[in-house]
């Protein structure tokens, strides 16, 4: 689920934030006080200095080098639902769907694809990180259909 919402956040910019003091970014970057920022999370969470492979889904990488990084926002390497005090008000319910549903998935049904294509990534392009193309799966209930009545 890190990897997913590493590769994918929600929102891939987090809104608009306010300078509270003059800083200098490590790239040497000034920002005076009040100064609006729109902080870009899909280039963050794909840097270069900080992924090894950033671009490749590699679930392992939280089971390894990377295990002690939040998905809360106190770790600025991964901010899927932003941070500090305008961080997402809903990440513990979030987070609780998604292991509930992924898992009753999982348990429920034997997932394929339809064809012997790669599922295609693509991203379209706007505020909200959505697929290009439709995602096609093959889903076999694992037990009688009576069951899920």
């Amino acid at each position: 689920v890190k990897e997913t919402l590493r590769l994918y956040p929600p929102s891939p910019i987090i809104s608009l934030r306010a300078a509270m003091q003059d800083c200098t970014l490590s790239a040497g970057y000034h920002i005076p006080v009040n100064t609006r920022l729109m902080v870009n999370a899909w280039k963050i969470q794909r840097d270069e200095h900080v992924w090894p492979n950033p671009h490749k889904f590699q679930p392992e990488r939280f089971l390894t080098s990377h295990k002690d990084i939040d998905v809360r926002g106190q770790n600025f390497e991964l901010i899927p639902f932003s941070s500090g005090r305008r961080s997402c008000p809903g990440v513990s319910l979030a987070l609780q769907v998604v292991h509930l549903t992924l898992a009753s998935l999982l348990h429920c049904f034997e997932i394929a694809k339809p064809s012997n294509e790669d599922v295609d990534m693509t991203e379209s392009t706007g505020l909200t990180n959505l697929k290009a193309t439709p995602l096609e799966v093959l889903l076999i209930p694992r037990l009688n259909s009576e069951l899920y009545q």
